[in-house]
């Protein structure tokens, strides 16, 4: 049987989760490895990156760890920009980035790309204010701050959600910070909301009563990817396809046992159950094909970025995916 090898206290991340910043340096350390000891050191290692633990819970609950032909270190971060950053710096060989992030790493010149995807209901990704807000609608931010991370799907969500409601991106001021900075800003009214995704918008909610006044339903494409690194792609396909199918068949299972799924993932990262249960219940994670509508949505949300010159060029998205990993 695999065991587990803790480079520190990985818990105690999520435990002040609320209470500190967690850079990506910090991060970058926090590798888990599955080690199977008598035949460790034969083994080749993939290394994964990983958001709030949620790739790894679901392969953990759904017995999709056991018996890999390799070892995986897992590397987890905070929110999509520093893993971006770290697939661009070769640091880790594949992870998993929202469709915005995405743009954002291709655009700052990552050679890295998507190789497995999946749809969600975008209801976890939300524009959130305080219990007590006098805010009720996208329209009553104008003038306002907006916290988020840079290049995040939260960001794009504020975008898109500000540009229904004709309010221009320059009628509100953008604050970009990580999610925990972001949390404690909002908290104590620096700012004056929050665009973030789960699992931060559903602890939020359970904590705090933060209270969600746009969601990303008929704003976002729901898209999310499994990206790699080129280098990887050459060196470490095999790794990467076996990975990549127990990653499809693990959110196929969570599908119908979101219970099971939270009670793992609770153990992992150390938040509640029932926060948990909700961020698997309403996401409602799928895995699909990348196919030419996969392609045709992502140039959307890189059009979106460019319109609102978040990113500065043109990006055409069609060489950003290798479909050379079929679903199972």
């Amino acid at each position: 049987m695999p065991t587990l090898r803790f480079s520190f206290d990985i818990l105690s991340i999520f435990r002040r989760a609320w209470s500190r910043p967690l850079g990506a340096v910090a991060l970058a350390i926090s590798g888990v490895a599955w080690v199977a000891p008598s035949r460790a050191a034969d083994l080749p290692v993939l290394k994964v990156g990983d958001q709030s633990l949620q790739t790894r819970g679901i392969l953990e609950a759904s017995g999709q760890l056991k018996d890999l032909p390799y070892r995986i270190e897992w590397f987890n971060f905070p929110a999509a920009q520093p893993l971006g950053e770290a697939l661009n710096a070769g640091a880790v060989d594949v992870g998993g980035l929202g469709d915005a992030p995405l743009v954002f790493a291709l655009a700052a010149g990552a050679r890295v790309r998507a190789v497995a995807a999946t749809r969600s209901n975008p209801l976890d990704l939300a524009i959130v204010v305080g219990a007590q807000s006098p805010l009720n609608d996208v329209a009553s931010l104008k003038g306002k701050r907006i916290a988020t991370t840079r290049g995040s799907i939260g960001h794009y969500l504020a975008l898109a959600a500000l540009k229904k409601a004709n309010v221009p991106a320059t009628g509100v001021t953008f604050v970009f910070l990580a999610p925990a900075d972001a949390k404690a800003a909002l908290a104590s009214g620096s700012v004056d909301a929050w665009s973030v995704w789960d699992p931060y918008t559903a602890l939020g909610e359970a904590r705090d009563h933060d209270r969600i006044i746009a969601n990303g339903v008929g704003l976002s494409e729901g898209l999310s990817y499994q990206v790699a690194t080129e280098r990887a792609i050459a060196d470490k396909h095999a790794q990467l396809a076996d990975f990549l199918r127990r990653v499809a068949i693990g959110q196929r299972w969570a599908l119908s046992h979101p219970d099971e799924v939270a009670v793992m993932q609770s153990r992992v990262t150390g938040l509640p159950v029932d926060v948990l249960k909700t961020v698997y219940q309403r996401g409602q994670v799928h895995p699909v094909t990348i196919d030419d509508s996969v392609v045709s949505a992502q140039q959307r949300t890189a059009d979106t970025y460019e319109a609102a010159n978040v990113i500065r060029a043109h990006l055409d998205v069609r060489t950003s995916f290798d479909r050379s990993f079929p679903l199972p």
